[in-house]
């Protein structure tokens, strides 16, 4: 009945509008997208810089799933279900700490942190502890970053892989530490969070300490781009192909982006007045004035490389209205805080920002519970909602009818 119901709701879509009410309120439908989004594809969990030592983990929600990724006795990164082999309680309780070995709270099952189970306290002396150990979960490292995937057979990941290395890597992310995190609720769907960040339409009124530094356009040729900003791109492009680094729009289709663009003029990171958040640079850098590689991926992470800092930001859905976002700051390894850097200084802005949007969305998600909610049209510099919204009805469309019967858009 479900899967009707969604099959309807794809055949009324109109392709360059807003989805129908039901895809951004629905209980149902929320618990569909978790199978048919969040089960079925990659999500970016964390950064490297996250689990530096054998035993550090973070944990992880996906629905009603629980992750646990760690850094093994060998350096590797592991992920696995965070559900114990003997009556499946949750082992790891914490977002994030260090541990030896996985134990469980509740009969104290414990766990190598390659997963096998290597004490079983109590069970008969021909329990064969071999056929119990922690259920693995797909796990990629790609460039510093971290994505699992709980699907049995989760999608090829070679294209992005690919496409994205040349940019992000003369970052350098392996050689970074974590300077600050924070995680804020929004009372808003996950899509509308995303749709929120996939757009500038709205940021000249509401972000203006964003706008001392990030320039609105989202690509050097924007139809609405002014002189200034296309002299600010050939100065800037000019530049980054002395030195080697990638800047043109990279080809990921509906499923990712990832492209350099430039700070207004006079800046070169986000701060409050432009100048560097980190004395450090990254990598072995010495022009601060890198702009920014900006990438994103579907459904649940956008992140920022700066010459000075990266940021991540990751996106968890917590119920059809309650959305989880977590914004982690990165410096160089060496860093010292308080000499190279000041916590308030490097996170301001994006606090400032995360939190406006944070307004934005609810207000937004309020709106769409109105009976007099009706789909609305995207605006030209909304190109990138058009593309996730028909990324989304792919995905819908193949949890209702199959992948190889995708219903096109009107």
């Amino acid at each position: 009945m479900l899967k009707q119901r969604i099959a309807g709701l794809l055949n009324e879509r109109r392709s360059g509008f807003s989805m129908p009410q039901a895809f951004y309120v629905d209980e149902e439908i929320f618990q569909a997208d978790l199978e048919a989004v969040f089960a079925s594809d990659w999500l970016f969990a964390c950064s490297v810089a996250e689990i530096k030592r054998p035993g550090d983990y973070v944990t992880m929600e996906i629905g009603r799933d629980s992750v646990v990724i760690l850094r093994d006795r060998d350096g590797e990164v592991k992920a696995y279900f965070n559900t114990c082999r003997h009556r499946g309680s949750r082992i790891c309780l914490h977002e994030s700490g260090r541990a030896n070995r996985l134990v469980c709270p509740y009969h104290q099952w414990v766990y190598e942190l390659d997963g096998r189970l290597i004490n079983a306290r109590q069970m008969p002396a021909d329990f064969d502890k071999s056929g119990y150990s922690l259920v693995p979960v797909h796990v990629e490292v790609i460039c510093g970053m971290v994505y699992v995937s709980v699907a049995e057979n989760p999608p090829s990941f070679a294209r992005f892989r690919d496409t994205v290395t040349p940019y992000i890597a003369p970052h350098q992310p392996d050689r970074t530490k974590v300077a600050f995190s924070s995680t804020i609720i929004e009372e808003a769907n996950w899509k509308l969070v995303i749709e929120n960040n996939r757009e500038c339409y709205h940021c000249a009124g509401n972000h203006p300490a964003l706008l001392v530094t990030l320039v609105e356009f989202a690509l050097p040729d924007h139809p609405a781009a002014n002189a200034t900003f296309k002299n600010l791109m050939d100065t800037s492009t000019a530049r980054w192909d002395r030195l080697g680094l990638p800047h043109k729009p990279a080809d990921g289709g509906i499923e990712f982006r990832c492209i350099r663009l430039p700070f207004n003029e006079d800046c070169v990171s986000f701060t409050r007045d432009g100048a560097p958040a980190c004395n450090k640079l990254l990598a072995d850098f010495t022009e601060p004035d890198l702009g920014s590689v900006r990438m994103f991926r579907v459904p649940n992470n956008w992140n920022h490389f700066l010459a000075d800092h990266i940021i991540h930001f990751r996106v968890l859905p917590l119920g059809p209205n309650r959305t989880a976002v977590k914004t982690t700051w990165l410096v160089h390894e060496d860093a010292v805080e308080g000499v190279d850097y000041d916590i308030k200084r490097l996170t301001e802005v994006w606090t400032e920002t995360n939190d406006e949007d944070r307004i934005l969305a609810e207000h937004n998600h309020q709106g769409i519970q109105s009976r007099a909610y009706r789909p609305g049209p995207f605006a030209p510099s909304e190109f990138m909602l058009k593309n996730f919204a028909e990324w989304y009805y792919g995905k819908m469309s193949d949890y209702v009818h199959g992948p190889a019967h995708r219903i096109a858009a009107e």
